[in-house]
C-alpha cells in the first residue's frame, strides 16, 4: 500500500519538517549534555563569564538553562509534528527521510549556533580555554557534513513509498 492522495502525490514535508525539527533539539540536547555538562568544556556565556565566581557560574548556570528549555521545546514541537505526520495517508514513512531529516536538523543546530555564539558572538568556544580553535571549525565542519548528508539521505528517501501509519490504520 503506497501513501498517496487521491490525485496519487505524496506529501514528504510534513516528515522532514518534524525531523529537522526533532534533528535540532536533539543536536542542542547533544551539545548541552557532552559539551556542557559531561566534559564541562563550555557554558553559554564562559567566554564572557568565565566560572571564577559563583556568580558567574549561577549565570552561565541560568542562560545553560535557558538553551536546554529551547532544545526542549524544538523536540516537544518535532514530536509533535511527528505524530501529525503519521495521520497523513499522503505522508509515506520514509526511513531515509526521517534519518535525513534528523542529520539535517542536527547540522541547522551545530552551523547556525556555532556561527552567532562562536565566531559572532564570541559567547561561548567549544573548549573554553582555547578560545576560538580548531574545535570551532571542526563543529561547523560537522554541522556541514550532517547537513549535506541528511539532504542526500531525503533526496534518496523521495523514492520511499512506505504508507503512513494512517494509512496502514495504525493511528486514528
Amino acid at each position: 500500500m503506497t501513501a498517496t492522495t487521491r490525485s496519487g502525490e505524496t506529501n514528504s514535508r510534513p516528515l522532514i519538517a518534524a525531523g529537522t525539527l526533532l534533528g535540532i533539539g536533539m543536536g542542542g540536547f547533544v551539545d548541552g549534555i557532552l559539551f556542557h555538562q559531561i566534559l564541562q568544556l563550555h557554558s553559554m556565556l564562559s567566554a564572557k563569564l568565565p566560572k571564577t565566581s559563583i556568580v558567574n557560574v549561577e549565570v552561565n548556570m541560568f542562560w545553560d538553562g535557558l538553551f536546554h528549555a529551547f532544545t526542549w521545546v524544538m523536540t516537544a514541537l518535532g514530536l509533535a509534528m511527528l505524530w501529525r505526520a503519521g495521520q497523513k495517508p499522503e505522508v509515506p514513512w520514509s526511513s531515509r527521510t526521517f534519518a535525513g531529516s534528523l542529520l539535517l536538523g542536527w547540522g541547522i543546530f551545530n552551523l547556525v549556533e556555532g556561527i552567532i555564539d562562536h565566531h559572532i558572538l564570541g559567547i561561548h568556544h567549544v573548549v573554553e580555554k582555547l578560545g576560538l580553535s580548531i574545535y570551532d571549525y571542526l563543529f561547523l565542519l560537522v554541522g556541514a557534513v550532517f547537513a549535506f548528508a541528511g539532504t542526500l539521505l531525503v533526496r534518496q528517501g523521495r523514492q520511499d513509498s512506505a504508507a503512513s501509519p494512517a494509512a496502514m490504520g495504525r493511528v486514528r
